[in-house]
């Protein structure tokens, strides 16, 4: 991850998933950015993302929902900070489409994707207001879900 201002990891404040997997940087920028992909794999099972809206642009919205096996729903919605296609997409939660503020922030989302002469490093990063958010998402399962998410979409672009 080497593009500024998100660059700089925090270990209070920020939660991160860095991997390399066996496919090209192309298609997992393809899966990210394509909301019918993205639907297939965000949401590790048993839970689905049912809808995504994603307008690929500084200011665009980028909202998904997820539901549970017993019928929990939730409803994310953000706003695209920054895009350098098949390299960086930044999100949040903190802002609504057009920048407008939202009222209730949880996290920035950090996905930076890097060609490898094996496939891509993923690197994942979700960035929090203060410790205790980091520590809530920690422990809401941040890097087994995050990184069963991951299996999910390497699985789906391998099959593409």
């Amino acid at each position: 991850m080497t593009t500024e201002p998100y660059s700089v990891f925090d270990p209070a404040l920020d939660l991160e998933l860095r991997r390399e997997v066996d496919v090209p940087p192309h298609l997992v920028w393809r899966a990210w950015t394509e909301p019918a992909l993205l639907m297939k794999w965000f949401t590790p099972a048993p839970w689905r993302t049912t809808a995504c809206e994603l307008d690929l642009r500084p200011g665009g919205g980028f909202r998904t929902v997820m539901e549970g096996p017993n019928g929990e729903k939730h409803d994310n919605a953000g706003c695209v900070l920054h895009v350098i296609p098949e390299r960086l997409f930044v999100f949040t939660d903190a802002l609504g489409p057009g920048f407008r503020p939202t009222g209730s922030a949880f996290m920035t989302g950090v996905i930076a994707i890097e060609a490898t002469a094996r496939g891509t490093l993923y690197t994942a990063r979700a960035l929090h207001k203060d410790p205790e958010a980091r520590q809530q998402h920690e422990a809401m399962g941040f890097h087994a879900g995050w990184g069963t998410a991951l299996d999910q979409l390497v699985a789906l672009v391998k099959a593409m």
